[in-house]
């Protein structure tokens, strides 16, 4: 993997297209990401962290990294100065109202005084120390008999399979794929296939995909079970959950 240095001397905003990518990067400073509109999919060696609206993603100084939009999205990011900090690995945190118009500010704003500049940018770090880190990583193994089953699953979620039948596509037992499943992602395979398809879900309904419609192309029998697994995975219905 190949990782470009990006030099950040300030606020940016990019827009990006439905699968558009940014390529493997790291950059000197903090970054926060925040897609104003559309879904970002954020891809570390650890894993993959969903960024839908009101939702922003903290990337720390020298991490690698790559983006995926799903959907017309508008990426903004603000930077901090690299340093010691509580966030050590990307995080995905909710952005409250204030924050969200002191993003706005800081990457629209170009005439701002230093000054000004300073004090916002203050406030967004009172607010990140503050705001809720929410549990939308989904790990990324390395096994390649569990890159290659992970691929199948990402292609389609929906696919119910068991993991005896996929492992005969892989090559693999079940017991060993379990076994690895839960050394690799620390989470058990029914664990990790429940959160595919949760991201899958925050993808398509971030497109304007109805509820009933993105149950059945995530593998959820039924619109119902779907609705209470998002609940349970993320404490609201999705309807509420994309627009709070």
């Amino acid at each position: 993997m190949s990782v470009e240095r990006q030099v950040l001397t300030g606020p940016t905003i990019r827009p990006l297209g439905h699968r558009e990518r940014i390529e493997w990067h790291d950059h000197a400073v903090h970054q926060l990401v925040y897609p104003l509109h559309g879904v970002l999919q954020v891809h570390t060696g650890r894993g993959v962290w969903v960024v839908p609206p009101n939702r922003a993603v903290w990337v720390p100084a020298e991490v690698p990294h790559a983006h995926q939009a799903n959907g017309p999205t508008e990426m903004r990011s603000i930077i901090f100065p690299a340093g010691p900090t509580t966030l050590t690995e990307p995080t995905v945190l909710v952005v409250g109202p204030l924050l969200r118009e002191v993003i706005r500010t800081l990457s629209d704003d170009h005439d701002l005084s230093a000054d000004h500049r300073h004090h916002l940018e203050q406030v967004a770090l009172h607010q990140l120390r503050r705001a809720e880190a929410l549990p939308l990583m989904l790990p990324t193994p390395n096994d390649p008999r569990l890159v290659a089953l992970c691929e199948l699953l990402a292609a389609d979620p929906s696919d119910q399979r068991s993991l005896t039948e996929l492992g005969r596509q892989v090559g693999a037992a079940e017991r060993t794929l379990s076994r690895l499943f839960r050394a690799e992602t620390g989470v058990t395979f029914p664990q990790w296939r429940a959160q595919l398809r949760l991201h899958h879900a925050l993808s398509l309904l971030a497109a304007g995909r109805p509820v009933t419609r993105v149950a059945m192309d995530c593998g959820f029998r039924t619109p119902s079970a779907f609705i209470e697994a998002f609940r349970n995975h993320f404490g609201s219905t999705p309807g509420r959950y994309l627009t709070g």
